[in-house]
């Protein structure tokens, strides 16, 4: 399947992440019909080999179902992970960590893979830091090994993610 990962696991989503994709999936049904519209008045103008309005309007119908499908596809599939224990790191919690070699806090939000955002501190289950932290408990130690090498972090507080 497309949305599972190498190892056969089915794809994991933060409780956020399916909301988000929930909100995008009515987003694009509502876009459906605005499209279907503007090929309807493009067909009217006549001659389709020469309309670029009407093959625009194909175009962005077609990536518009392609992308309908896949959130469907990984909506029916996808295992959501309600971050209701904030014992242990898991999906859907922030985690504040010491980073041992930077001198530095930081916190990060620990989602599912198709939400990572590195800009905004979102980290995959499945990156090197996301992985390392996974079911670690606060005042623990993790070594994360990185392209660029390995680095200890310790764990200073879990909470859940909003």
């Amino acid at each position: 399947m497309a949305n599972e990962s190498n190892n056969g696991r089915r794809m994991q989503l933060s409780r956020d992440g399916a909301n988000k994709l929930q909100q995008e999936l009515e987003d694009r049904r509502k876009l459906r019909l605005e499209i279907t519209q503007r090929i309807e008045t493009a067909r009217s103008f006549g001659d389709l080999s020469e309309n670029g309005e009407y093959d625009a309007a194909r175009n962005e119908q077609s990536f518009n179902e392609g992308r309908i499908q896949e959130i469907e596809r990984i909506l029916n599939t996808a295992v959501i992970a309600d971050a209701t224990n904030t014992d242990r790191v898991g999906i859907g919690t922030k985690v504040t960590v010491y980073d041992e070699d930077m001198e530095e806090e930081e916190t990060y939000t620990v989602v599912g893979a198709t939400e990572s955002d590195p800009t905004q501190l979102k980290v995959s289950t499945e990156s090197p830091v996301g992985s390392a932290l996974m079911d670690h408990r606060v005042g623990d130690t993790v070594r994360v090994e990185t392209p660029g090498g390995t680095f200890g972090m310790r764990i200073l507080a879990i909470e859940m993610a909003n």
